[in-house]
């Protein structure tokens, strides 16, 4: 008896949640080297495709969800998206990060990489706050306080974590080629240099990795 399955491709990065990012990173890194095996996890967290119908593919369905899966999934070039909706409510990126709270820089800083890991939602919880004002293009953000509530943020798509996380690289990037005059700077610089460097590995990773897998989707 034949089985008909529906299958939900992605077209974009706004198609998939930051909690079904996650649960396929934790996954891939056990099957790293492996094409195959991480093209199956990647169907069946991004698709909903249970991995015991993939071999029941034809050889075109295969080639033709790998190709608009690699459509998009080598994008880096998104951008920071500094108003999005969750719930109905607002929010704002942090419009002024040379002049973030304390507590907030301080909070950011605890985490020992800035990446998409189990962290990345409680880091996007302080960039992004409930809107309290806003004119055009400027607005004002609620205080922080450090309230938690970074669990929302888990169903917010990737477009909006991967333009974040891209916007702090190009950021860490200007920081490590600037060239810092006062103590004061050069401290802050010190301090921080450890997390974006290693936010710079992260992303290098990702890239490495995107480029493995999908370098050869059209064929």
């Amino acid at each position: 008896m034949i089985k008909e399955i529906e299958i939900s491709v992605p077209t974009s990065y706004g198609d998939i949640t930051l909690k079904k990012w996650i649960e396929l990173q934790k996954e891939i890194k056990n099957y790293e080297g492996d094409d195959d095996a991480i093209t199956a996890l990647m169907l069946y967290h991004l698709c909903g495709l249970d991995p015991k119908y993939i071999k029941g593919l034809s050889m075109d369905a295969y080639k033709t969800i790998r190709t608009e899966l690699g459509a998009f999934i080598q994008n880096v070039k998104l951008p920071l998206q500094r108003f999005i909706k969750i719930d109905d409510v607002e929010y704002g990126f942090e419009p002024n990060l040379s002049k973030m709270a304390y507590g907030a820089y301080a909070d950011i800083s605890k985490f020992n990489t800035i990446g998409i890991d189990d962290n990345w939602a409680k880091i996007m919880n302080i960039l992004y706050r409930p809107i309290t004002k806003k004119q055009g293009e400027m607005y004002s953000i609620k205080p922080y306080t450090g309230e938690t509530d970074w669990e929302k943020f888990l169903g917010v798509p990737m477009d909006v974590h991967f333009g974040a996380l891209f916007f702090l690289s190009n950021l860490q990037t200007s920081l490590l080629n600037s060239i810092l005059k006062s103590s004061m700077e050069q401290e802050a610089l010190r301090s921080i240099r450890p997390i974006l460097e290693k936010n710079g590995e992260h992303i290098q990773q990702l890239l490495n990795w995107q480029k493995a897998i999908f370098s050869d989707s059209t064929k």
